[in-house]
């Protein structure tokens, strides 16, 4: 039939032409990238990124890409964060959840990416070293066709970044250890964080979101580790999420607040109240006054239980267990500089067994 054989002309003509088509169609792809990357930074006030040689991360009031297009009726606020080798190789990020933690999580790992494909970036300003990996732990998910817990995807997760991780990576942590009971949660996330800070001698670059509130006690024996936190307004036991990152940690999650806002019933925000208050007073849900526990707060305030005793407290413990009686002056003089000592360096108080 006439159809078919102009059908095979034209085959074998482009077939002749293989290789200027192909030539042709990847230009032209090039083009269209080109041309829908210099759109978008055009449309949306992107920035020429500058590449450094220092080892450094600046990224001067940067955005999300997606999330900035995505909120409808409010302003987005930009984020600056500053990464280096020296003094901020690793920021522990602390804030309760909705506040914008996995945003500027996710922002610092897009922004690193369309700078190295040669792409404006959302910022006012970026200076970036080349990465040659980034790596992420995000959100919560399982496996159950391979019998595989969320906590066990993490962990595997996780594991890998360990392995595999370079001084020229980046890594993306984002509330490891929330899958099994706090103590392990806690072990685990501090554990990580202070590989990541000691990996091959050098460290890595790393952003580190977490509710431990005590992984902020990390920078007292890691120099390159700095505390931030997304900030919020408390206002009539409420709050107002500001989503600004800034210095310095915090030592509370306003999780009770957050359940208020999405809707939990006022009867289950009262009880829970009621519970924190007993927990954070006498250190047991049932409110039964424990040795040791931490002091009476004002009513309405509301602080995390630190999973570590304080050390005045542990002293003060040890204080009891010595017999005075049997002790001569000098010993006593002597017991008391140790234990002076060792609050000053945030240690352990001595065995005192044998007093």
């Amino acid at each position: 039939m006439l159809e078919h054989e102009l059908f095979l002309e034209l085959r074998t003509a482009v077939v002749s032409e293989n290789a200027a088509i192909h030539a042709a169609a990847e230009f032209v792809g090039l083009i269209d990238v080109l041309l829908g990357l210099s759109e978008l930074a055009e449309r949306n006030g992107y920035v020429r990124p500058e590449l450094n040689t220092d080892g450094v991360i600046q990224i001067e009031e940067g955005r999300h890409p997606v999330v900035e297009k995505l909120i409808a009726g409010e302003r987005y606020v930009p984020n600056t964060v500053h990464l280096d080798n020296s003094e901020n190789q690793i920021l522990i990020i602390t804030g309760p959840n909705m506040a914008g933690k996995s945003t500027v999580l996710r922002q610092v790992a897009i922004i690193v990416l369309m700078a190295q494909m040669g792409s404006f970036v959302p910022a006012k300003r970026a200076s970036l070293c080349l990465i040659d990996r980034i790596f992420t732990r995000v959100g919560a998910l399982d496996n159950l066709s391979q019998g595989q817990s969320t906590f066990m995807v993490e962990m595997e997760e996780t594991a890998n970044i360990m392995n595999n991780a370079g001084p020229h990576s980046l890594v993306i942590m984002d509330e490891i250890g929330r899958g099994t009971s706090t103590f392990d949660g806690l072990s685990i996330a501090w554990a990580v964080a202070e590989y990541l800070h000691d990996l091959k001698g050098t460290g890595v670059k790393s952003l580190f979101a977490t509710h431990y509130h005590e992984l902020t006690e990390l920078p007292k024996v890691k120099s390159r580790v700095k505390n931030c936190s997304i900030a919020v307004k408390e206002w009539n036991d409420e709050i107002i999420f500001l989503h600004q990152l800034v210095e310095g940690g915090t030592n509370r999650s306003y999780g009770i607040q957050v359940a208020r806002l999405a809707g939990m019933p006022e009867p289950v925000v009262k009880r829970a109240k009621m519970v924190l208050a007993n927990i954070e007073n006498n250190g047991h849900v049932l409110g039964e006054k424990k040795h040791g526990a931490g002091r009476r707060r004002a009513k309405g305030e509301f602080e995390q239980l630190s999973l570590f005793r304080k050390p005045e407290e542990i002293v003060v413990d040890r204080l009891m267990k010595v017999d005075i009686s049997s002790m001569t002056p000098l010993e006593a003089i002597n017991y008391l500089s140790q234990l002076k000592e060792t609050v000053l360096k945030n240690g352990p108080p001595p065995d005192d067994s044998n007093k």
